[in-house]
């Protein structure tokens, strides 16, 4: 696919990408991106200290990644490539905007990309062992995890429901919290290296 990088329309190839991605390439790009999204968010708001500028830049970002998604190798690290691009913008985005006050330097946003970037495995293996701690709680604990982490309930509503207080639906989440850790921990302690 050639990209113009000085053009924001784009070339009759794109085009076609746009006006009609095989029905198998769509259902993988939006799996690989529910998969990743909230890692891409947290990723981009760690370089970029104001919240608008980091949705922007996620915007940006999650343009790109669709329209680039052709290229993509299936198989190798979504994130990875997610994170170079959201990087690429990050940096692009700088570029425009020198005249703020607060600019971290290049150095110290290579530092962080780096820290970030050396970490994405474990983080892998960390949300499946995750996944698998859940599965070990009792129904009503993967319930309120659902609820509150999958659904975005909040947590007034879910005491309500439950016929509790709002101080222990807290309480009871934390607990819940505090187990997975646990059993994360553990599981990776005892993982065959």
């Amino acid at each position: 696919m050639n990209i113009n990088p000085d053009s924001d329309k784009p070339n009759n190839e794109q085009a076609s990408l746009f006006e009609s991605p095989t029905a198998e390439m769509m259902d993988e790009f939006i799996k690989l991106y529910s998969q990743n999204q909230t890692r891409i968010n947290i990723y981009v708001r760690s370089l970029v200290t104001n919240a608008s500028t980091a949705e922007e830049i996620i915007q940006e970002t999650n343009y790109i990644l669709w329209r680039e998604f052709s290229q993509f190798q299936i198989g190798s690290n979504f994130l990875a490539w997610a994170c170079t691009i959201a990087y690429n913008q990050m940096l692009a985005w700088r570029k425009k905007q020198q005249r703020e006050k607060l600019v971290f330097s290049d150095t110290f946003l290579q530092a962080v990309n780096d820290e970030l970037s050396s970490d994405f495995e474990g983080y892998e293996e960390r949300r499946e062992l995750l996944l698998l701690c859940i599965e070990k709680l009792p129904k009503h604990h993967r319930e309120m995890i659902r609820h509150r982490y999958t659904l975005g309930e909040g947590v007034e509503r879910m005491a309500e429901e439950l016929g509790k207080t709002v101080t222990s639906i807290y309480r009871m989440l934390s607990r819940i919290r505090e187990s997975l850790h646990q059993c994360v921990d553990l599981q990776q302690r005892n993982k065959p290296k």
